[in-house]
């Protein structure tokens, strides 16, 4: 007859009982390490464990609770509400006035997921220290979690589990017989498959177990582990933290020139479930900000990608946007139009709002033009060279901004010959005496 045990799930079976059955984390957990101080202390403070799911967030809350013989009182941000706050503060107050008086640690799991009025209901309490409140979540809690209550918590950084961490799980689960015999090479297979994340590598063991005892197998090989799995699909967040460290890899990999990289870390994005359409516009935006008119054909070829993924779909109309990402890094690179674009709005902004000169004002009608509107006015055509020397286009007044500086980058090295010549044929003409 089977134990009550054998029905837990095996993630359950192998949740660490103590800090030294923890795998993985001793950037924080190992000897002298900051949590692990903490624990010793014997005076639990308010945190806040940011990390991607399963790499031991609530096994390390739960941890905390039974070093400091607390009450362990859990929250999903997910399905609770002010309700369960209400109710955890009075448990709490419960704890703290008995006869035990007990400690009380309030672990809230996706704590981003909370509103402000919802997170703000935590204060008073984490301030009169009535519980140690530990928040858990897969975002970064600089943008998800209030700054009062950010301030009043340390933050800890949890890892993805390395290769030789998830090893000692499987070991772990085949030492409590939950896991039959399986041979090296799909072990190296689930590991890459769990990418960094326990729950995930203890659930897929546990479905190998239970499939292969259905069919009778006694050893797991790695060509039966593929055909249960399928295709491998790596953890990707479409909308969180990772996505946006993936894209910015991306953009920087661009930047620096390194197509490898870049190329790497598009398809990393696509093989994730990125929407390729988003993907496209972002290389048409970087085309403009990091190669600009040091090669204005980036900008045409990012576009025509863009124009041949909508045409083709995927996977067809992906090559074009790997190509146009290759593209992009090697091309010369010039954020001289994004800096000018960038100081002229910032000059703007601050700015008065300066009239516009008479020469430079249309004049359709004859009032207009008794009022002086476009007098004087040069017109470039019929100056030498098409460039009407010595003419002022800014407001009366204002000096040369100077918002645009070329980089000797590609097509911008002419760019800036030009402006140079072109600066000095209106000094030449703005020195030469009046004709008279």
């Amino acid at each position: 007859m089977k134990s009550a045990a054998t029905y837990q799930p095996l993630a359950e079976r192998l949740r660490p009982r103590s800090l030294a059955q923890v795998i993985g984390q001793q950037h924080v957990l190992g000897p002298g390490m900051p949590l692990r101080l903490a624990f010793e202390s014997g005076r639990p403070h308010s945190c806040i464990l940011w990390g991607p799911p399963g790499v031991g967030k609530t096994t390390i809350a739960r941890l905390m609770a039974a070093a400091f013989d607390a009450q362990f009182i859990s929250i999903s941000a997910v399905l609770g509400g002010v309700k369960d706050i209400r109710d955890a503060v009075q448990l709490a107050e419960s704890a703290r006035d008995g006869l035990m008086e007990q400690r009380t640690i309030v672990f809230v799991d996706e704590v981003h997921r909370f509103n402000k009025s919802q997170q703000d209901a935590f204060l008073p309490h984490v301030e009169s220290g009535l519980f140690t409140f530990v928040g858990a979540t897969t975002e970064n809690p600089s943008f998800e979690v209030n700054s009062a209550l950010l301030s009043r918590a340390a933050v800890y950084v949890l890892q993805p589990l390395s290769g030789d961490d998830l090893k000692q799980i499987v070991v772990k689960a085949q030492a409590c017989q939950a896991l039959p015999a399986i041979e090296d090479i799909a072990i190296e297979r689930l590991v890459a498959y769990a990418d960094g994340d326990a729950r995930r590598l203890l659930n897929t063991l546990e479905t190998l177990a239970i499939t292969a005892e259905q069919a009778g197998i006694a050893r797991i090989e790695d060509a039966w582990v593929v055909r249960v799995l399928g295709e491998r699909m790596r953890r990707y967040d479409k909308g969180g933290e990772q996505f946006y460290d993936s894209i910015s890899a991306l953009h920087k990999s661009v930047r620096g020139s390194d197509p490898d990289a870049a190329l790497y870390w598009l398809v990393r994005m696509l093989d994730g479930g990125a929407d390729p359409r988003y993907m496209a516009r972002r290389i048409v935006r970087m085309a403009w900000e990091d190669i600009g008119l040091a090669d204005p054909r980036a900008m045409q070829l990012a576009n025509e990608a863009a124009q041949t993924y909508e045409r083709l779909g995927s996977p067809e109309g992906e090559l074009a946007l790997a190509q146009a990402v290759i593209y992009l890094a090697v091309a010369p690179k010039s954020n001289a139009g994004y800096m000018a674009y960038n100081k002229a709005r910032a000059f703007v902004k601050q700015d008065g709002t300066r009239p516009v000169p008479l020469h430079l004002r249309n004049a359709p009608t004859q009032l207009m033009k008794q009022l002086d509107y476009g007098k004087d006015y040069r017109y470039a055509h019929d100056e030498e060279g098409g460039f009407a020397a010595g003419e002022s286009y800014l407001p009366e007044g204002m000096e040369p901004p100077g918002f645009y500086a070329p980089v000797p980058r590609g097509l911008e090295i002419k760019i800036g010959q030009k402006l140079d010549e072109l600066r000095a044929r209106n000094a030449a003409a703005q020195t030469k005496p009046a004709q008279g």
